[in-house]
């Protein structure tokens, strides 16, 4: 390269350059101090939450006039993946889910947007429809959560108690919010009996009417003197159920007290809101988020501190338990990840200070920590923290990181042996080397494109894997041109000849590589069918789109009868308790009833509020404890809860997907659906691998459907909403006013008495009040018949849809389920009529999404590739060579995993897209060095070899550094297909890039071999 010299100039100005060598290192030490720890990469959860409820509706008339109206609005949504919904009756919740390709402030104006569009069509929404209310902090996540039990305490007391310590959790430094789980609303109930009420002839209706009368807060005026302003109240507000209960009424001309007619006491909601327990004891839970760009370490130490002090002042018998605590999980994943690079550190210095000597390994050994301190910086500029992925990205990069170093310390070494001076051996790799090197740079980072830019949410979740590679790689490059040449001028000396292992692999090379020259259309016939034989292998290896995590919690769900009531719930997780207190495998557990787990964990497949819905998070021991426990509990659920939807698994990695076989059945009518959804499942069901199957929403639920004689009603004065009406107080409750307690709104419900509204049978002689004071039974004039309805009906773009989900047995995935059943699950899709269709969901879905999404970014991959490479090269059969190099790494990976028996995952595909880049680099170094030696005068042949045998060792060696580099995060279950994809693949390609590429360098330019090579002494 002529022109500008960056090496020559560094070492022209070496005081400069140390002084920038001091200030990079302490901003990279400032930088790794201050950047923020967390578990995983942040990455948008893109739903949003939209609830309406019309209360008294059936599901069937919810769903037509309430889901149907907000779905066809919503689907104008701008980035609109697709809308999926569930109908209770009275009730509508809508998912809206966005694109992968909608980032960041495109997602926050997009639910903008939705709610403006819903609040233009509120008004057609049909009368007495409660929201639309909105939820777009769906995917918040808690990672500290606390849990308060008492003993000798009331609920309210308890409450009060962590209300209190939620206002001090707010005010430590990077939380964001405190939610409360588990609280119970108080209420105060006014419980009459109807035939008393009938026999002193009161008229409920007014009674009712009084009650939120007097309690109103209404202005009574103000009086404006000539000096100040004086407010005018009214007394008679409700301080306590005792107020209540001491109301006069007047009935039959006489005054009677509240509590002579009815019994006023202060309770909790009657059916219970979702509750929380804690080791089998009733709880209330306090989850702490952190603000954006926290570090969570930081927020582990400041809550555990503030907590210390909250603990230090609670009364004996409140006791706070620790139910999720992410920093611990943070502290120790940084920890073993930070092992892991220390240990890639030590092991690529001995490769370095083994093959190249103590004074070259020694500036190997400067030029990592100098490259790292100028990636940390960047990192907190663009705010990424040390989590998962970045903390991997790291590890990757270092074993790439020292390629350029390698190359610069080894070409100086080189000059140095030919005599040259210092400075122009040190310059000499910037003027031969640097843009070959630059451009193999571009390449690699290139490889790592469709993880930066694909459009899915498995990308966004490894999107850092992209940026920190990127960076490190750059600054891998300004290293080894400005501060490696200094370095190598300060340090290196002449080097002695070569060691008697370094000239045995060389003459072992160069023996191998002039035989595959000498048949060469063998040797290029045996590399094209051990490619084809690996494209032939690759469906052998199992696919898999996020592993489990290496955490030691089961998620346990236990789903009853869709008509459940939250007390059946209840009970099952109080026996779910009683197994789970005497397992010795179990450390601590948390059960939430009536709801899934909060949001402790990102990846974490939250549950809507349900009744019939239980959910348990238990703490293993340890990682073998969590597998015992798993099959422990799996038998204990089959074998007590025989009628239930029971699943027990571990937390997993990536973007959350739920059950992980999954088929959604479609179609315009639902019990076809239903029909079509048994046979998908009895298909699943024959499969050994598959168990469990269940359904989202099946059985009917039954309902007492009342006939009400209009013309009959009429006569007697009354309506439809009349009689609803008394129904809904008599049996439910009905609130009517509510009492201002200190912080808190208590309701307060009138209903009729226990024995009076649980029995189905006391409906017929319920007394319905009618004018004049008189009431008569309900049976005279409405008939009543038994009808059933579906309890909950999903939608998947406004149509119905059910999906059949199953789990898998252990070391089954499941693609390899999928894809055994696809001719079966084809040929029941032919027979289906129009309209009716049947898809794969779950894991497998987002799969083949996510790797969609990627496969779209490719032709962008390639053409930066080639153009990079076109710019290098300028020459297109140079640039066909370098391409028909870069897929000769599969031969490799294929081989690595069918050997280590690792999936071939999300993480791996973008490894082996990744290996693309690296193995181009080293042709393209490669062929750039055999061009420098045709310029010398020398034939193809020659050339070839001669540049092959100069680039032998620092081509191995960085091969040699980045598959022993990985090894540290190789055992990892995260990382340990990428590695196993990226060493077997890199380490193959390496050996075929030195044999082949020169082979076919040859072939191409018709190459002869020299005489003088035939010649053995020559040769020697």
């Amino acid at each position: 390269m002529t022109g500008f010299n960056l090496s020559k100039w560094a070492l022209e100005r070496r005081s400069l350059v140390v002084y920038l060598m001091l200030v990079a290192v302490v901003a990279g030490v400032l930088s790794y101090v201050r950047l923020g720890r967390n578990e995983d990469p942040s990455f948008t959860i893109r739903t949003m939450v939209v609830k309406a409820a019309w209360p008294g509706a059936s599901a069937d008339e919810t769903m037509k006039q309430v889901t149907e109206r907000l779905e066809r609005q919503l689907q104008e949504t701008p980035h609109l993946d697709f809308l999926r919904s569930f109908t209770r009756p009275g009730l509508a919740t809508i998912f809206v889910n966005l694109k992968g390709s909608a980032h960041g402030r495109a997602v926050s104006d997009t639910w903008y947007q939705v709610r403006k569009m819903i609040g233009d069509i509120r008004h057609t929404l049909p009368a007495g429809v409660v929201g639309p209310f909105f939820d777009d902090d769906f995917g918040d996540t808690f990672g500290i959560v606390y849990g308060f039990t008492s003993d000798g305490f009331s609920q309210r007391e308890l409450r009060d108690r962590v209300e209190a310590i939620r206002s001090q959790l707010l005010g430590v430094p990077d939380v964001a919010k405190v939610e409360i789980v588990g609280a119970q609303d108080e209420v105060i109930f006014i419980e009459f009996s109807k035939r008393e009420l009938a026999n002193l002839g009161v008229d409920r209706a007014a009674l009712v009417a009084a009650l939120g009368a007097q309690n109103a807060i209404m202005p009574a005026g103000t009086i404006q003197t000539g000096t100040e302003r004086i407010s005018l109240r009214i007394s008679g507000s409700f301080r306590s159920e005792r107020d209540i209960a001491g109301i006069n009424f007047a009935a039959g001309g006489r005054m009677l007290r509240l509590s002579d007619l009815a019994t006023v006491r202060r309770g909790f909601a009657d059916p219970p809101q979702p509750l929380f327990r804690i080791n089998g004891h009733p709880a209330i839970g306090l989850a702490i988020s952190m603000r954006d760009g926290g570090d969570i370490l930081a927020l582990g130490r400041n809550v555990k501190a503030a907590m210390a002090r909250i603990t230090a002042d609670l009364p004996i018998g409140i006791e706070p338990s620790l139910v999720a605590d992410q920093a611990v999980v943070v502290d120790k994943a940084v920890g073993e990840f930070m092992t892991s690079l220390l240990q890639a550190v030590a092991i690529i210095l001995v490769v370095s200070f083994v093959s190249l000597g103590v004074r070259p390994g020694f500036i190997i050994a400067l030029a990592i920590p100098l490259t790292l301190a100028i990636v940390f910086p960047a990192m907190e500029v663009l705010r990424i923290d040390m989590q998962r992925i970045s903390l991997g990205a790291l590890i990757i990069a270092l074993a790439l990181l020292v390629d350029d170093a390698m190359t610069t310390t080894d070409a100086t070494l080189s000059r140095l042996a030919l005599g040259d001076s210092k400075a122009a051996a040190a310059s000499y790799a910037f003027r031969t080397h640097a843009l070959a090197m630059l451009a193999g740079t571009l390449v690699t980072i290139a490889g790592f494109i469709p993880v930066g830019f694909a459009a899915s949410a498995a990308s966004e979740y490894t999107f850092s894997l992209f940026v920190v590679i990127a960076i490190a790689l750059l600054a891998s490059w300004f290293v080894a041109v400005i501060f490696a040449p200094l370095l190598g001028a300060t340090i290196l000396v002449p080097p002695k000849p070569g060691a008697a292992v370094a000239g045995l692999a060389f003459r072992w090379y160069r023996s191998l590589l002039v035989s595959a020259l000498r048949a060469k259309w063998l040797t290029l016939g045996g590399t094209a069918a051990l490619f084809a034989a690996s494209v032939l292998a690759l469906p052998l290896i199992p696919q898999q789109f996020f592993p489990s995590s290496d955490r030691p919690e089961l998620l346990v769900d236990v789903s009853l009868p869709q008509n459940a009531s939250i007390h059946a719930s209840e009970a099952a997780a109080k026996r779910l308790d009683k197994v789970l207190a005497g397992d010795p495998d179990v450390g601590h557990w948390s059960t939430y009833v009536g709801r899934g787990a909060i949001r402790f964990y990102l990846p974490l497949s939250v549950e809507l509020p349900n009744d019939f819905f239980t959910q348990a998070v238990v703490v293993a021991r340890d990682i073998h404890a969590r597998q015992r426990l798993h099959a422990k509990l799996e038998r204990f659920l089959a074998e007590q809860f025989p009628n239930a939807v029971s699943s027990v698994s571990p937390l997993g990695l990536g973007p959350p997907v739920g059950w992980p076989l999954q088929y959604r059945v479609s179609g315009p009518d639902a019990e076809r659906v239903r029909d079509i959804a048994l046979e998908v499942a009895r298909i699943v069901a024959s499969d050994a691998r598959a168990k469990s199957a269940n359904f989202d929403w099946m059985e009917p639920d039954r309902q007492v459907r009342i006939r009400v004689n209009q013309d009959e009603a009429r006569l007697l004065g009354l309506s439809s909403q009349a009689i609803a009406t008394v129904l809904n107080t008599v049996i439910s409750g009905m609130p009517v006013t509510q009492v201002r307690d200190d912080i808190y709104l208590v309701n307060v419900v009138v209903r009729a008495t226990d024995e009076q509204r649980v029995s189905l049978a006391s409906l017929r002689t319920l007394q319905v009040p009618v004018a004049g004071g008189q009431s008569v039974p309900l049976s005279q004039f409405a008939s009543f018949e038994y009808d059933q309805e579906f309890p909950l009906i999903w939608r998947r773009d406004r149509v119905p849809t059910l999906t059949v989900r199953a789990a898998i047995t252990d070391g089954t995935l499941p693609e390899a389920v999928v894809n055994e059943l696809a001719p079966v699950i084809a040929k029941l899709r032919a027979g289906l009529p129009r309209g009716y269709d049947v898809v794969v969901g779950g894991t497998v879905e987002e799969s083949r999404s996510s790797q969609a999404s990627v496969m779209a970014v490719l032709p962008m991959m390639l053409l930066v590739m080639f153009t990079v490479l076109m710019v290098q090269l300028q020459s297109f059969s140079r640039l066909l060579m370098v391409v028909s190099v870069a897929p000769l790494g599969l031969i490799g990976v294929v081989a690595a995993l069918l050997l280590s028996g690792q999936p071939l995952g999300f993480v791996a595909i973008l490894g082996v897209l990744a290996l693309l880049g690296m193995i181009s680099k080293n042709a393209v170094i490669l062929i750039g060095q055999i061009e420098a030696e045709r310029a010398q005068g020398k034939g193809p042949w020659q050339a070839a070899v001669d540049a092959s045998s100069s680039r032998f060792r620092p081509i191995m060696l960085t091969a040699v550094s980045t598959v022993l580099g990985l090894i540290p995060i190789a055992p990892t279950v995260f990382w340990g297909p990428m590695a196993f994809a990226v060493m077997g693949g890199l380490l193959v390609a390496t050996v075929l890039t030195l044999i082949y590429l020169p082979t076919l360098y040859v072939a191409w330019f018709g190459g002869k071999e020299p005489a003088a090579a035939r010649d053995p002494a020559a040769a020697a």
